[in-house]
């Protein structure tokens, strides 16, 4: 029988196809028309041992935003009985932790719709405890989202499961075929939005978040306002445009990022277009912020730092950089300029972070602010004082 299975296609253009999660079709009680109403589908995230931890990155950003999955509930033993988002972020948002996969359907009146997996491991597999709730999750009938590198719909155990259940599995990071994939060819240029990418000086440092908290700032200052992603969070969360950058050949990486660029700028017609960042430049494991420095070409960057992370995250004995000394790399390897300094306020006491953010800001002679411990309007200012002609426009909500 086959296995009924997605291969995510690594441009994202408005959401069609394969690529996009399924929407539920629902029939109000009492409609007697053909009209259906959509909604997102509902997920359970599995991220055990390690909620709002770095490995699990994942279920970190969909706890706190996603567009594409209702998120019901995370499974993390070492945190269970709490809410999410008190855990997270010192706020509570009803998303409830439970240890075990039983006890969280059984929470729902109705069966969850898919388990999204998580974790973010160095490793990119699957643990051997962890197939054991991925088969548990297919028994029941959920589907499976994954963003490992190994993909579960090759995993013939896994596979025949979720053929017998009738059940898809959607691997985020299974790219397309090779020769349908993009070279690099300079379009980019013609696209006329301000393209800002928001890198880091580590993996795992808050790019994403910030990006995401940037976005909806814009946007609701009337800026128009689109996010490509980079990675397999931003599009498990719903990113309509991009390309897990780690999963694509490198011959291709510049290219098919640039195609979603592209894309964005075609269809959407915006100001501004954030590139979510990914790596570090300057961290050896990684290449992908090459990559997005060279496929997107962009106007500006604005920098994610730990300053209380001592070493690279996974390498012990690799000492963080400096945000100096990461920004005169940046914009030695590229034509392009930083524009200012965000902080992951891992660690860090309020009174350390406002410190930090005098301290750096002095240092750098750049605007400095924390995308979660300060008010968005920080980030806005930080965007609009170097591109002042932005804000000519009418504002349409209050940051």
């Amino acid at each position: 029988m086959e296995t009924k299975s997605e291969t995510v296609d690594t441009i994202r253009r408005p959401i069609r196809g394969p690529q996009a999660p399924p929407m539920k079709q629902i029939k109000p009680v009492g409609l007697t028309s053909g009209r259906q109403i959509t909604s997102s589908p509902t997920a359970v995230v599995y991220c055990e041992g390690n909620f709002a931890q770095i490995d699990g990155k994942t279920a970190n950003g969909l706890v706190r935003h996603s567009q594409a999955y209702r998120i019901l509930s995370v499974i993390d033993s070492t945190c269970s009985g709490q809410d999410s988002g008190t855990v997270l972020d010192d706020v509570s948002n009803n998303i409830p932790i439970f240890g075990h996969l039983d006890a969280a359907v059984a929470h729902e009146a109705a069966l969850p719709d898919t388990l999204i997996y998580g974790m973010a491991p160095s490793t990119g597999r699957l643990s051997i405890a962890d197939r054991g709730v991925v088969l548990q999750a297919i028994e029941l009938g959920m589907n499976i989202v994954s963003g490992l590198h190994e993909y579960l719909s090759d995993d013939s155990e896994i596979a025949n499961a979720a053929s017998m259940r009738n059940v898809t599995i959607r691997d985020i990071r299974k790219p397309k075929p090779s020769k349908d994939m993009r070279l690099f060819d300079g379009s980019v240029a013609g696209v006329k939005a301000l393209r800002i990418a928001v890198l880091g000086t580590d993996c795992a440092i808050g790019k994403r978040t910030t990006a995401t908290v940037l976005a909806q700032t814009l946007n609701a200052r009337g800026i128009k306002t689109v996010l490509v992603g980079t990675g397999q969070t931003g599009l498990m969360q719903g990113a309509k445009y991009g390309i897990a950058m780690d999963a694509v050949p490198p011959q291709f990486c510049c290219g098919e990022l640039e195609g979603a660029i592209v894309a964005a700028s075609e269809a959407e017609q915006p100001d501004v277009i954030l590139i979510e960042g990914q790596g570090a430049l300057s961290h050896p494991a990684f290449c992908t912020s090459a990559f997005i420095l060279r496929g997107s070409q962009p106007d500006a960057v604005i920098l994610q730092h730990a300053p209380k992370r001592a070493h690279r995250c996974d390498f012990p004995n690799m000492p963080m950089p400096s945000a100096a000394s990461e920004i005169a790399l940046v914009e030695a390897f590229a034509d392009t300029k930083v524009i200012g300094v965000t902080l992951n306020h891992e660690g860090m006491t309020e009174v350390e972070i406002t410190e930090t953010i005098a301290a750096l800001s002095h240092k750098l002679g750049l605007s400095v602010t924390d995308g979660l411990a300060r008010p968005a309007a920080h980030l806005l200012a930080m965007v609009t004082a170097a591109y002042p002609g932005l804000t000519d426009g009418p504002a349409v909500a209050a940051v």
